[in-house]
This record gives structure tokens, C-alpha cells and sequence, in this order.
């Protein structure tokens, strides 16, 4: 009987179905924990310099166009949100990167229905470390500069206006890089692969991580969809089509 595909949405619903399911929630405990500690300290650093932050990036105006100030600043107080937010996603994803790795392989035993309540292993957990942190590495390597290209427009006077969306449309496809590269890892596709099969779903993948992106702007909330998210692109993985290296190639 063929796996029905689903949207970019139903998959991150799909995820948080089955993170909550009593077989799977062991392995969210950690990444939830891990999320947690990071988020408290990110979000007390945000208080204390957040307004420092937007002044910086605020461009100053002559006198005579200061009325402009009112209507820009909603607009850098947003950059700087999808900033920090931006930031504590990087941070919390290279540090939960293992747990991720363990816990998406694990959902994907029971979405292809071969185990409905896999078993915990330390040994197994701490084995993926070296694989998973590497990945990570290479994560980032597609990240930084990228990043640090809006990061010199942001400060661009006139150009950092259009600093915000771009971090947005940015920030919305690295969701779906980042946590459809778990499965990938662990099916062992190259990073160069895994691009390419985004790519042929380009809008499927784009539904996904824009609909993960929205969500983990929600405080309190965000520390659940994380597990969610790798959850939801595990079976997103699966239902498109992903292969599992101990099955025979399926020609699409």
C-alpha cells in the first residue's frame, strides 16, 4: 500500500503527533532539556541588550525626516528578532545535534512501521556524536557566509531595509535544510544530494519551513517544536520518497 504524502503544515503536525506518542517520548527529553538552558540564557541576554541592538541598526535620519523613525522602527526591532532568533536556533541545533540525529533515526524506525517503540541506547547515542557534530560543521559552513551577508547589508544604510525579508525567506529555507539533513545523514546522503532533493521539492520544503519558522518564533512553544520538527522532516523524508540504505532502490 503506497505512504500518502502530506504538506509542508501536516508534516510539523504529523512530528508533534508523534513525539508525544509513548514510544518516541524518551528521546525528546534531552533536545527539550538541552533547549530549555539555552533558551532561558538567550532570552535574559535579549533583555538586557535588545535596545541597544535596534538602536544600532537604526540608520540616523536628519531632523527633518526624524518623523520617518516611527515607521522604520517596527521594521528594525523585527530585524533584530529574526536576528537572535536566528541565533539561538544555530546554537541549540549544533549543541542537540546528536540527540536530533538519535531521535530522527528513531522516528523513522516507526514511520516505515518496523518498530513502534525503539529502544534507548547511550552507546548508541554517544556513536553518532563524531558523525552528527561533522554534519553540523557542514551546516554551517553553508550558513556563515550567507549570514554574514545579510549581516553587512543589515548595517547598509537605505539597503538594510530590505534586510528583514531577506533574513526571513533565508531563515525559512535553512528550517527545512536543517532538519530534512537529519534523516539525510542518517540514510548516509551526501550533503550535495541532500540540496538536490530539496530542491526537486522546493515548494513542499518551503511550506515546511516556513510553517516551523512561524512556530519557534513562539516562545515556550519553540522548545517542543524543535523534537516536533526533526520528527516532522523524518516522516517528511519518508512519505517523499528518502531512501533507507538497507531497502532496494525504488525508481520514482
Amino acid at each position: 500500500m503506497p505512504i500518502t504524502a502530506l504538506s509542508g503544515p501536516q508534516y510539523l503536525r504529523e512530528g508533534l503527533r508523534l513525539i508525544l506518542s509513548p514510544g518516541l517520548r524518551l528521546f525528546v527529553i534531552l533536545p527539550v532539556t538541552v533547549n530549555l538552558l539555552l533558551f532561558a540564557g538567550l532570552i535574559y541576554l535579549a533583555l538586557r541588550q535588545f535596545d541597544g541592538w535596534v538602536d544600532t541598526f537604526m540608520p540616523s535620519l536628519p531632523e527633518w525626516l526624524s518623523f520617518l523613525e516611527y515607521l522604520l522602527w517596527p521594521l528594525f526591532v523585527a530585524l533584530v528578532v529574526l536576528m537572535v532568533f536566528f541565533t539561538f536556533t544555530l546554537l541549540a541545533n549544533i549543541i542537540a545535534a546528536p540527540f536530533n540525529g538519535f531521535l530522527a533515526e528513531k522516528v523513522e524506525t516507526v514511520a516505515r512501521g518496523e518498530d513502534s517503540s525503539p529502544p534507548f541506547s547511550w552507546a548508541e547515542l554517544f556513536a553518532m556524536l563524531p558523525r552528527t557534530l561533522g554534519r553540523e560543521a557542514r551546516k554551517l559552513a553553508y550558513f556563515a557566509p550567507r549570514a554574514l551577508g545579510l549581516l553587512v547589508l543589515s548595517f547598509i544604510p537605505v539597503a538594510n531595509i530590505v534586510a528583514a525579508p531577506l533574513w526571513l525567506l533565508f531563515g525559512i529555507w535553512m528550517m527545512a535544510v536543517q532538519y530534512i539533513d537529519y534523516p539525510a545523514d542518517n540514510n548516509k546522503m551526501s550533503w550535495a544530494d541532500m540540496m538536490v532533493w530539496l530542491r526537486q521539492r522546493r515548494w513542499k520544503s518551503l511550506s515546511f519551513g516556513a510553517v516551523t519558522y512561524a512556530a519557534l518564533l513562539v516562545p515556550g512553544l519553540n522548545l517542543l517544536i524543535m523534537p516536533a520538527a526533526v520528527a516532522g522532516a523524518t516522516v517528511f523524508w519518508v512519505r517523499e520518497g528518502g531512501q533507507n540504505p538497507n531497502l532496494p532502490v525504488r525508481s520514482r
